[in-house]
This record gives structure tokens, sequence and C-alpha cells, in this order.
């Protein structure tokens, strides 16, 4: 009779490495992360405006998941509904969209009762800028810092983005997460412990310091500092990936420790996080701020991000020789 064996023990899972868990878009990233966090708590709710692919994934879950089709009005007050009654909705749509078309609703709905709607939008700033200028969501972060109540959220990366929605969907009262629309690179290489409000500094430097928010503002700022570090400059690089509550301490500190200040966004130069950090360094006391940033005019042409980016003057070179003028003068 043949000896019966026992079966070989089978081979450790092998771990996905950093690269391997975060590969993707930062929106794909939340869904996701989003998906895990529905399948643990039943009140969670996925409210789409057809944005795509959410319906799949969502296929196991059907009670957790209403798509309104292409109407963001309708979207932002049947999510404003859901928490009234109870529900954690997470409202899916286009930026452009959620800060024009939806604006009222809102404002009305979401920001004036404080109800915790997570308000998720992909295609922010010129990601979309294939599109054409339908689609350039440059205006939507003054738009919706205005909103009293309402939380701002523009992670640097895929891990990021992750943990400002697990973060988001126990933060009492509204919340906007702005994603871009395609895989960006990574900014960070190990976990950290994201909170909302509270910048993170990314490199240190006593001479200048570079606020940014958004995935290639931060990319951007943090290749201006090694190429200022090389001159003998030492730039620091805050990712303020929250602009609504704005991280005043680390604004001040910034003030009081280097010589000047230079933001850089995917947005505006009015309204978005320039506009927030020149409010609170008038405020509280001043150093020179220069913002860059997409003009303040309309533009109608029409390419990827980046291409529109260095069109608009956000470019690793402008910000250092900003950041050059600052320290120079202040010497």
């Amino acid at each position: 009779m043949t000896e019966l064996t026992t079966a070989q023990e089978a081979p450790p899972v092998q771990e996905p490495s950093w690269e391997e868990r975060y590969a993707g878009s930062s929106r794909d990233i939340c869904r996701r992360a989003l998906l895990g966090l529905a399948r643990e708590d039943p009140r969670i709710m996925c409210v789409d405006a057809d944005v795509g692919g959410l319906e799949s994934l969502f296929a196991d879950l059907p009670e957790q998941y209403v798509n309104v089709g292409i109407a963001e009005a309708n979207l932002i007050g049947m999510a404003a509904g859901m928490a009234a009654a109870g529900l954690v909705p997470f409202a899916h749509t286009l930026s452009g969209f959620a800060a024009t078309r939806a604006c009222e609703q809102i404002k009305v709905d979401v920001a004036g009762n404080n109800l915790p709607v997570r308000v998720i939008v992909s295609h922010g700033g010129l990601s979309a800028g294939h599109y054409g200028p339908t689609h350039h969501a440059v205006d939507d972060l003054g738009i919706m810092r205005l909103m009293p109540q309402l939380t701002v959220l523009v992670p640097a990366d895929a891990f990021e983005a992750e943990q400002a929605l697990i973060t988001s969907a126990g933060h009492p009262g509204p919340v906007v997460i702005r994603l871009g629309r395609g895989e960006t690179p990574l900014v960070h290489r190990r976990p950290y412990d994201f909170r909302i409000g509270r910048a993170v500094t990314l490199a240190d430097g006593d001479d200048v310091t570079l606020v940014a928010t958004g995935p290639y503002p931060v990319l951007m700022a943090l290749r201006a500092a090694e190429t200022l570090a090389a001159e003998g400059i030492g730039a620091r690089v805050l990712n303020m990936h929250t602009i609504k509550p704005l991280d005043e301490e680390a604004v001040l500190r910034a003030v009081a420790e280097t010589r000047g200040i230079v933001t850089v966004e995917d947005h505006l130069v009015v309204g978005g996080l320039g506009g927030a950090v020149c409010e609170t360094v008038a405020a509280r006391g001043g150093c020179p701020v220069r913002r860059i940033g997409v003009p303040d005019r309309f533009s109608d042409r029409v390419g990827g991000e980046l291409d529109l980016l260095e069109h608009a003057g956000v470019t690793p070179e402008r910000i250092a020789a900003e950041a050059r003028q600052l320290a120079g003068a202040a010497r």
C-alpha cells in the first residue's frame, strides 16, 4: 500500500510592495477603499452621477449603490437626504460639475445643514484638460472653501487619497475630496499618520517655504527644493493636503522661520491655496508670498495636464526662480 503523505505547506502569500499596492490612479484607490468600508458598514452608500466603473465595483452590494445619472444637483440632494436619514453617503462626480452645476445643493443642502456627505470629485484642476475648457476645474477649490463647515481635501498621491477617504468616513460634517484623473507618481514611500488639517513637511529648510497642494504641484515643489539645495538655499516643502481648515500653525511657522513663501497649485492663483495662505499671513503678520498657479483668465487651450500646467507657468523652474528671489532679497 502506498503511504499517504501530508500535503505540503502552502508558500506564504507574498505581500504586495508599496508601489504595487498603490499602483493606479487616486480615484481607483479611493474606490477600492470605499468598497472595503462599505462591506463593513451597511450605512455607507455609494451615490454615482454615472462617472463609470462604480456600478460594476458595487455589483455585490446593490443595496448600497445608487446611480442618479448625469444629474449632479440630484446627486447632492439625494446624498443630503441619505445623510439626514442616518446613512453615510459618498457622492461621486467630476470636480468642475460639483463646484458649478451642484454649487447650490452643496451650499444649501449639505454645508448649510452640516450633513456628513462626502463628495468625491475627480478630474480636478487641469487633469481633464484634454476635454477642453469645459472640464478645466481650476475654480473649484475657491468655490468650495467658501462653504461654511465644509472640509476640503486635496491628496498628493494614491496613498493620501486612500487615507483621506478612510479618515473622512468618521469625520463630522461634510467633506470634499478632490482627485485628479489619471495615475500620478507617488509622493510618499511609507505610511504616515494622515490627519485632516495638518500639513506634512516633506523637506526641511530655513530660507524659503514652498507650500503645495495636489499631486503635480507637490512633486514640482520637491524638485524645485532639490535644485535650490544644490545652490545652498534651504527650501522647506509643505504638502498642504487640506485646503480647509488650513494648517495655519504650519504657515505661521514658515513666516517666523523662513524668509518668504511660494504657493503652488493646479488652480487659479486667486481663491485657492494661494489665497488661503495670503489671508493667514496678512492677518497674523507677514512675509512675502509668491503665488504660482493658473493665471486668472479664461483659457481655451486643450492638452494634457502637465502640458497645460507648463503653459500656465506652473513648473519646477518657475518655483525655484521665485524662491531664489525671495531668499536673495532677504539676505
